[in-house]
């Protein structure tokens, strides 16, 4: 059993921290049913563990915090739907590339449901969406931009961190930073790209594409 948890007001960092790290010691203890966490943090970025210092344009504009899942700089903030993951491998297949493709289908599928195409691309982690309505690449490639990031920290062969989708964050927020090392492309939103989609709208698409890409164990 799955059991999904919404928080309804934005959850501090260090007590999300908290809650996730209690929640993966009573999965590997037996005691706790696995867990997806749906929530928005107050505005802060986090330091993956491949997080470079150079890419922390702004280090003062936000509280910064080093975690140890995967991945390089990250923001959260308002408007930005975070997911929380915490799977329990042993009995899902200990593979860890499969689980992040998993997320990656999961996003995918979820964007899908509101007629937006999400990619992945090779040397870049999170899901993209092509911007034809923008003006091209200094080189003349189609400019892509981030609409979703993945970041995934697994103790013990269970899983914590997760994904996080904008659905209408402010976007200036990613401007304190080099969001997951890449320069040259840049972020949207849901709302951005046009869409009014809701927080609500985004969890039903969510749990419905969890179900698919994660069958019951």
């Amino acid at each position: 059993m799955v059991e999904w948890i919404t928080s309804d007001d934005p959850v501090p960092y260090p007590q999300a921290l908290e809650k996730m790290e209690s929640r993966v010691a009573e999965i590997i203890a037996g005691t706790g049913d696995e867990a997806v966490w749906l929530l928005e943090h107050p505005p802060l970025y986090t330091a993956g563990t491949s997080a470079r210092r150079e890419d922390l344009v702004d280090p003062d504009r936000f509280p910064v915090y080093d975690t140890r899942r995967g991945g390089q700089y990250t923001y959260h903030g308002p408007g930005q739907r975070v997911a929380y993951v915490m799977l329990d491998l042993n009995r899902r297949g200990r593979d860890v590339r499969a689980y992040v493709h998993a997320l990656e289908r999961w996003v995918i599928g979820t964007l899908a449901e509101f007629n937006i195409k999400g990619e992945i691309r090779q040397g870049r982690v999170g899901v993209w969406v092509s911007r034809p309505d923008k003006p091209p690449n200094p080189d003349g490639t189609l400019r892509e931009d981030k609409i979703a990031a993945i970041g995934v920290r697994i103790r013990k062969w269970v899983t914590f961190h997760g994904i996080s989708i904008n659905v209408e964050p402010d976007l200036s927020h990613f401007d304190g930073i080099i969001p997951c090392g890449i320069r040259e492309h840049g972020v949207t939103s849901l709302v951005d790209l046009g869409l009014p989609v809701t927080m609500e709208d985004l969890d039903l698409a969510l749990r419905r594409n969890f179900d698919r890409i994660f069958p019951t164990a």
